[in-house]
């Protein structure tokens, strides 16, 4: 849609400030609302802006660059890997920077030296061909509902640790680790409420701490219908949609296929696809099962050369050391780089927390927008070298 520029009127209600004011005057809590603003037009306008202030103060930066710009990262970026392995010698590198996503919830200068992974299952439970009247039918002839929940509440206790065996295998964070996770001031107590919650889940005693594990979600769920459209049937399918968040230590084939044997353990029949007529006649229940990787979780050392890099040009520019984050919650398509370029990265957020990345009303403050530019201004002017 056209990118419109909105500020906040005294009720708190946004209106539509005219483009041809931008010109004329600034206010750094004005908003660019827009599909992608921040995610992620807003980053790369702000490292070619950068490059543009250090080319007109005639500034060489210590090294040389390389610009790769994803487009189709909301899509799961299905042609990097390969792009990236069919041009290595081109791409090699000593380090890898990526300007992606807002900081840390405190807002304070972030440095981000990892990102989980991503991989999807869909499972399908049937019951009858087609849907059946639960009055003719009810008491007769099995509820797939019935089957992809009982699917569901055996993967995670009372307490939302996932219950497959060996799901968190291999993970250990030392005391050093520890440390580092418990000096990000998560306000852990304001996140609860926020969300209209009592308590969290039990993976790990912090959040921090709790994204350092893979993570298993219901991203949704469906199954005949609700609401308005509701009507008295048995439904032929059942549907769950499910992400598993990867770390660094998950195998995501392993942690797929602890859960496909779990689903084969609880006495389902797991076909590939939909069921074929002989599978439906001879096995009961069944449920399809369909899977697939989007990319691996990477994560940097603390002192890899990315990290002092975007450390050094953010204690230059805001006169202290930034937030440190071993592990972002959320996946980017970086994996390719590391694994195939065997180059360390680190991530610098540059954009506002609240920016509603891939939802509507996204947007771009633009106050964060003429920091960011600030930010990577004084990383690419910082010497290669440590000084």
């Amino acid at each position: 849609y056209t990118p419109v520029l909105k500020e906040r009127d005294a009720e708190g209600q946004w209106r539509r400030v005219p483009w041809e004011l931008a010109g004329q005057s600034y206010d750094a809590d004005w908003r660019v609302f827009a599909r992608s603003a921040a995610d992620s037009k807003g980053p790369m306008t702000q490292f070619l802006v950068a490059l543009d202030i250090l080319a007109a103060a005639g500034v060489q930066t210590g090294f040389n660059l390389k610009v790769i710009v994803d487009t189709e990262e909301e899509k799961g970026s299905p042609n990097l890997a390969a792009t990236v392995r069919e041009h290595a010698e081109l791409l090699a590198a000593d380090m890898l920077l990526i300007f992606d996503g807002p900081p840390h919830a405190s807002n304070g200068p972030t440095v981000s030296f990892g990102a989980r992974g991503i991989a999807q299952v869909t499972l399908t439970a049937y019951g009858p061909r087609v849907p059946q009247h639960s009055g003719h039918y009810g008491n007769f002839i099995p509820n797939p509902v019935f089957h992809l929940s009982r699917i569901l509440a055996s993967l995670k206790d009372a307490q939302g640790r996932v219950m497959l065996p060996g799901f968190y295998d291999g993970i250990t964070l030392d005391a050093a680790t520890r440390n580092y996770l418990a000096a990000v001031p998560d306000d852990e107590a304001a996140i609860l409420a926020t969300n209209g919650l009592a308590r969290s889940e039990a993976v790990a005693p912090t959040l921090q701490q709790a994204l350092q594990f893979p993570s298993l979600n219901v991203r949704g769920l469906a199954a005949a219908w609700v609401g308005d459209e509701a009507r008295t049937i048995i439904p032929a399918t059942a549907t769950a949609e499910i992400d598993i968040r990867l770390v660094k230590e998950s195998d995501p084939r392993r942690l797929i296929g602890l859960l496909r044997q779990h689903i084969v353990e609880l006495g389902f029949y797991v076909s590939d696809g939909e069921p074929a007529e002989g599978e439906r006649s001879e096995h009961f229940p069944i449920v399809s099962f369909a899977s697939s990787v989007s990319y691996a979780a990477f994560r940097s050392d603390f002192d890899a050369a990315p990290g002092r890099l975007a450390r050094r040009g953010m204690r230059h520019l805001f006169g202290e050391e930034p937030i440190l984050i071993r592990t972002m919650g959320g996946s980017i398509p970086i994996s390719p780089f590391v694994e195939t370029l065997a180059v360390p990265a680190a991530i610098v957020p540059t954009v506002n927390i609240d920016n509603n990345q891939h939802s509507p009303n996204e947007n771009l403050r633009l106050g964060n927008f003429v920091e960011g530019i600030a930010i990577l201004v004084s990383i690419l002017s910082q010497p290669a070298a440590e000084p």
